[in-house]
């Protein structure tokens, strides 16, 4: 339960980041008081909430690319910030496996989305798992020219 309840932390830290302009450290600080985590989930909820912060631009470049009929700003805010977090796991966590990833994700948005959200968040995260497994499916080219 240590990293699921890290992982819904690290999701209200982010909206109220993102809604309310709070400075994460405090968001993270205050999140921390109110409930109980031992060191390793309360050391992973500030890595993941500093680091999907910190590339946020990136995520957000990604989201905006793979939900092309739905702009960041239409999104609900608890969607956008749920695919932020999860995109964040899928490019910089390869210590978790990508099914728990999206398994978490899915659940967070039924639990704090709308009746839709557990769809949308999945439909998103797939088309992005896709996008990123032909990334790394596809060799880089290598310069054919000779040693003469």
């Amino acid at each position: 339960m240590g990293r699921r309840l890290a992982r819904e932390l690290a999701f209200f830290a982010l909206f109220q980041y993102d809604l309310g302009r709070v400075p994460w450290p405090d968001a993270v600080r205050w999140l921390l008081a109110e409930h109980e985590l031992s060191p390793d989930a309360a050391s992973f909820l500030q890595e993941i909430v500093a680091d999907a912060i910190a590339k946020r631009e990136e995520i957000d470049g990604l989201l905006r690319h793979y939900s092309q009929d739905w702009p960041l700003a239409r999104m609900a805010s608890t969607d956008r910030n749920i695919l932020r977090l999860a995109v964040y796991e899928l490019l910089y966590r390869s210590d978790i496996p990508v099914e728990v990833t999206v398994n978490e994700a899915v659940e967070m948005a039924k639990k704090f989305g709308d009746e839709d959200s557990g769809k949308f968040v999945n439909g998103v995260l797939g088309t992005v798992i896709r996008a990123i497994r032909e990334m790394v499916a596809v060799p880089a080219k290598v310069d054919e020219g000779t040693d003469e």
